[in-house]
């Protein structure tokens, strides 16, 4: 099924991008090709083919989740340029109207 330049005028139209006649018959041959590799693609793709998400196998390197002592509120402030009442003190970003 070719790809005609109504076609691409209705598709330019659904995505609201203004297209005129020429370029629309400029685009429907360009279209029609990539559809056509998309098929051939399509084709080759069969059930006895394992789907390929990367070129070398990957693995996940996993770690063991481990309690640690954190920081101290104290620690954790020590070097805020401002702290109040144990918190950071950052300037306000909202108005309170």
């Amino acid at each position: 099924m070719a790809v005609t330049p109504e076609d691409i005028a209705r598709l330019a139209g659904l995505a609201r991008i203004h297209l005129d006649e020429e370029e629309c018959a400029e685009l429907a041959p360009e279209i029609d090709v990539i559809l056509e590799a998309m098929a051939r693609v399509g084709e080759v793709a069969t059930n006895d083919v394992a789907m390929t998400t990367h070129a070398v196998p990957r693995t996940n390197v996993f770690r063991d989740d481990e309690v640690t002592p954190g920081l101290t509120q104290a620690q954790a402030l020590e070097g805020a340029p401002a702290a109040e009442d144990g918190r950071f003190r950052v300037p306000a970003i909202l108005s309170e109207d």
